[in-house]
């Protein structure tokens, strides 16, 4: 079986089709001796190893790469569900319980690896998946995917050492006895999980965002989780303090997804109040993740599309982080499209245009070192299990459809990256 040149791969959008699991060595103790490539979930190939991922100039990555900038997207592996467990762990999961494996469609793969140079595990690296129960680990299906990272050189993200949301941890913790010293027992807890994480993948896992979703939106406030129950707000400077130990030289992230709605003005005033009170504790954080699910609440219910952009208020937002020495990173970007009407071409334009307006504000900050899509193909969008559109038509948020063609998205991504400043690139090993 001979490899796709990357003309082939870029002019198909299906290239390198024969994508699969590498056998990493359970210690992942760095780089060791050559192993053969296995393809999908364990069936071997005679290939060692792939060029590197997202390296074709004309690739979102290779573009990107020209202005300092990297591009990378999510990948998932299906059904939320474990070997260690036959229930779904968190009770919140089982809308998306339907989702489809894009790790097990090789032509997902092989657009994944012509185009990006980053990769984050979509669920995989969460509390639910790793912890179905309070004793021991399940690194099964993320490994899966780390392995399959290594083998294209990509760089890797890790989302999330805490979500800090009763209904996305696992269903245990809400219910777990932390005793007489709760804060202490916490800490122990949370100090093994982000301990045993970032040891697993040291020197492959770049960036974490160390916490997740803290504040919630309608008050600016902190969330009323099981940990912040039994260590306060600190529990968030712990997880910070517990992931440089862990991970010395990786980037550290507080990932929300606030947006520039003028609804969202408690939520964007609670995180700048987050942030300005962990820089003034010397609190090791590096930067902002920003979701940017547009037209989404973070959890896949549409929120609402045109005439809802406060770009003045959205600048000074922004303006507040950076002025705090904080990077941004665009974390996980997508476009429910549920309210918009018309054909498919003029929904994919009033997409395309929105997201530009969102993108050219972002790259056009140098603070902003690089942009993860959270789906790359409509056929894997998690959008597709959340609030159905009227018309009952499947959503267009990603910048390929399910036949893994571009779409206006995509150009639109394109042109606000020409169109960005250049920047140092970030240092993406940790190696």
């Amino acid at each position: 079986m001979s490899r796709l040149s990357r003309r082939e791969c870029m002019g198909q959008g299906i290239g390198w089709a024969a994508a699969g699991a590498m056998a990493f060595d359970s210690a992942f103790a760095g780089p060791g001796p050559k192993r053969d490539i296995k393809h999908g979930r364990g069936h071997p190939h005679h290939h060692r190893f792939f060029d590197k991922a997202g390296s074709a100039p004309d690739s979102l990555n290779g573009l990107a790469l020209a202005k300092g900038l990297a591009f990378g997207c999510c990948l998932g592996t299906g059904v939320h569900k474990t070997a260690a467990t036959t229930t779904t762990p968190a009770p919140s999961l089982k809308p998306f319980e339907k989702i489809k494996s894009g790790y097990d469609d090789p032509q997902m793969r092989g657009l994944l690896v012509a185009q990006c140079g980053i990769l984050v595990p979509e669920n995989e690296l969460k509390m639910y998946a790793l912890r179905p129960t309070p004793k021991g680990f399940d690194f099964s299906r993320a490994d899966l995917l780390m392995g399959f990272a290594g083998q294209y050189q990509m760089a890797v993200r890790g989302h999330t050492l805490l979500w800090n949301r009763t209904q996305w941890l696992p269903e245990w913790v809400s219910k777990f006895d932390f005793g007489k010293t709760p804060g202490a027992a916490a800490e122990k807890m949370l100090r093994e999980h982000i301990k045993t994480v970032c040891s697993r993948y040291s020197g492959r896992i770049f960036s974490y965002d160390v916490v997740n979703e803290s504040i919630a939106p309608a008050t600016g406030e902190m969330e009323d989780s099981p940990f912040t129950k039994a260590m306060g707000p600190e529990v968030i400077d712990f997880c910070f303090h517990a992931a440089r130990e862990a991970a010395p030289k990786a980037q550290l992230v507080y990932n929300d997804y606030m947006s520039w709605s003028p609804k969202d003005a408690a939520h964007r005033a609670g995180v700048l109040k987050l942030l300005e009170r962990l820089k003034k504790a010397n609190v090791p954080v590096d930067a902002l993740g920003i979701q940017a699910h547009i037209g989404s609440n973070g959890m896949g219910t549409a929120t609402g599309f045109l005439g809802d952009a406060d770009q003045v208020e959205w600048k000074k937002f922004l303006d507040a982080v950076i002025g705090m020495g904080l990077d941004l990173v665009i974390t996980e970007f997508d476009i429910n499209d549920k309210s918009v009407n018309g054909t498919i071409a003029e929904r994919d334009k009033v997409v395309a245009d929105y997201a530009k307006a969102y993108l050219d504000i972002a790259l056009s900050y140098p603070q902003t070192r690089y942009i993860m899509a959270w789906g790359l193909s409509d056929k894997y969008s998690w959008l597709q299990h959340t609030s159905p559109r009227p018309d009952g038509l499947p959503k267009r948020p990603t910048p390929y459809d399910e036949k893994f063609q571009p779409k206006a998205l995509r150009k639109a991504i394109v042109e606000s990256i020409a169109a960005a400043p250049s920047r140092p690139l970030l240092l993406m090993t940790t190696a």
